[in-house]
């Protein structure tokens, strides 16, 4: 395969990334903060769950999704490390 569709893949991938941490910061974060407080998590409202706890939970999956499936990639384009 060539460079353009390795990096196409590696673009799209982070495209989706950053799509789901727009998400859970700026919009579950901020935009729907009011309709998320509407419902508890462990006795907390789940807007402010998302600000202060989710966001840092959805974050650190994305860098574990990110290296997971980067590996996937690098392997079917055949430039994975040893």
């Amino acid at each position: 395969m060539s460079k353009r569709t390795y990096w196409q893949d590696n673009l799209r991938l982070v495209a989706l990334c950053l799509v789901i941490w727009f998400g859970v910061s700026f919009v579950c974060g901020i935009l729907l903060l009011d309709f998320l407080n509407q419902f508890e998590i462990a006795g907390f409202k789940l807007g402010f769950w998302f600000a202060q706890q989710g966001s840092i939970y959805v974050f650190v999956a994305l860098i574990f999704f990110y290296a997971w499936r980067m590996s996937a990639i690098d392997k079917r384009h055949n430039v994975e490390e040893d």
